[in-house]
């Protein structure tokens, strides 16, 4: 079948038909259970029809209005919605099209605050090694994802990246938590030292990292870290959760568990569930106010920004989250989750660790379980294992790179929240055969 359409990869994937619950059907008919929601997006499942009607609603009344000149209904209430939703001191609500929007908005947020305030030197943005921040050239220029960043180096500033806070990998022998994520925090303080504090605008990083690592969740008392530095040198504290946030780690934000409230949060992915492309950044009143005080605009507009229909979407998955107490099962069915994969993997030699918080885990495939040796890059574990789980009717989010940018592969499953013992018992049951199967082809 010729197709017109620019694919990702050289070979067309399948064609999705139809979409319901936690289930994808293909043109040929195949059924796949879509544990991992595509890229931890379809937080309620697919085709809610409580959401199909919201959007055909708004669609019937406002279809588009330029923020321009208009805001909407939909946008008030939704950004309404999300500051009463965290108990983070959140205010105001800058509402995009993409999780690489919402970043790169964070970021000419900070330096438009320090512009605000007379700093015009701050400009500079610190991240972390093995983090992800989007794939468009100013989210990608913030982020340490090797292989994403490789082809476009030439195009890009140098990033400015300090140690990540993977404790699996970077905690050495005897290490306490705790002991481990203050020397993980510090290495920001010698980054900001050696480049100047007058000159660094803010500090983003993933409460709970994503893609590039799997899952991985901070240890106790890293962020509170963080943000001592940060108001130490007068730095904003941006909170990347894209991907772990809007309860899919349980809380609204995953950073509420962690004791340290950032400046400005970007949020995506369980924000819309999939039913209409929408993210946002949030800030503080304070952050928001240095703007106002100074009579100064944010020069930051897209056309499809706060788009009525995607915040009609928006807030009618906001609302199943409330209205079915889909938040108050993210805990104990992630709990669940845990244990079936500790059950199925805690002893499998090729598994080095299982991670993750609420509805958001991961695997880490190893070569060797004792001392975490990496399989060859040239293995390509992650595909192998992707492409085995995808045969045997189960979707899940590979990774790899997981390591170091090159080296390394995981697997992350990120289910809806409305997601059944049951259902569980079967993603779990059907990625150790995937696991098994994708090993076999290296003599494994």
């Amino acid at each position: 079948m010729t197709t017109h359409v620019f694919h990702r990869t050289p070979e067309r994937p399948a064609i999705a038909t139809r979409a319901r619950g936690i289930e994808i059907t293909d043109a040929e008919g195949k059924t796949y259970i879509d544990s991992s929601g595509g890229a931890a997006v379809s937080c309620i499942g697919h085709g809610d029809p409580r959401v199909v009607e919201a959007i055909a609603k708004q669609a019937a009344t406002v279809e588009y209005a330029h923020t321009g000149a208009f805001t909407s209904e939909p946008a008030e209430a939704l950004a309404e919605r999300l500051c009463r939703s965290t108990t983070l001191p959140l205010d105001k609500v800058f509402i995009v099209g993409s999780g690489s929007e919402a970043v790169e908005t964070a970021v000419k947020m900070a330096r438009g605050y320090h512009l605000a305030r007379g700093d015009e030197g701050r400009h500079r943005v610190i991240a972390r090694r093995q983090s992800y921040h989007g794939n468009t050239l100013g989210a990608l220029a913030r982020g340490g994802h090797v292989a994403r960043r490789t082809p476009f180096l030439p195009m890009m500033p140098e990033a400015l990246l300090v140690d990540p806070c993977f404790a699996y990998r970077h905690a050495l022998p005897g290490e306490t938590p705790e002991a481990y994520g203050l020397r993980a925090a510090d290495s920001l303080e010698a980054e900001i030292l050696r480049l100047g504090p007058d000159t660094v605008s803010a500090f983003l990083a993933e409460t709970v990292v994503g893609a590039t690592t799997g899952a991985v969740p901070p240890v106790p008392g890293y962020f509170r870290r963080i943000r001592e530095i940060c108001d130490r040198y007068g730095i904003l504290m941006i909170s990347d959760e894209v991907m772990c946030g809007v309860n899919r780690c349980g809380p609204f934000f995953a950073i509420e568990e962690d004791g340290a409230a950032p400046d400005i949060v970007t949020l995506g992915k369980g924000m819309g569930g999939g039913y209409q492309p929408i993210a946002a950044a949030m800030c503080t009143a304070a952050v928001h106010d240095a703007y106002s005080d100074a009579g100064r605009s944010f020069v930051n507009g897209h056309t499809y920004m706060a788009h009525p229909v995607a915040c009609a979407a928006a807030l009618a998955v906001q609302d199943v989250i409330r209205d079915d107490g889909l938040a108050a099962r993210v805990a104990p069915m992630g709990e669940k989750l845990r244990q079936r994969l500790e059950s199925r993997f805690g002893n499998h030699p090729n598994v080095g660790d299982i991670r993750g918080r609420g509805l958001f885990q991961a695997i880490e495939i190893v070569a060797d379980r004792d001392d975490k040796t990496p399989f060859a890059a040239s293995d390509g574990m992650a595909g192998r294992i992707f492409d085995a789980c995808r045969d045997l009717g189960l979707l899940v989010y590979p990774g790899s790179g997981t390591v170091d940018g090159i080296r390394g592969d995981h697997l992350l499953v990120a289910p809806p929240y409305n997601v059944t013992e049951a259902q569980i018992d079967t993603i779990v049951a059907r990625l150790g055969d995937g696991v098994d199967a994708g090993l076999a082809q290296v003599g494994r």
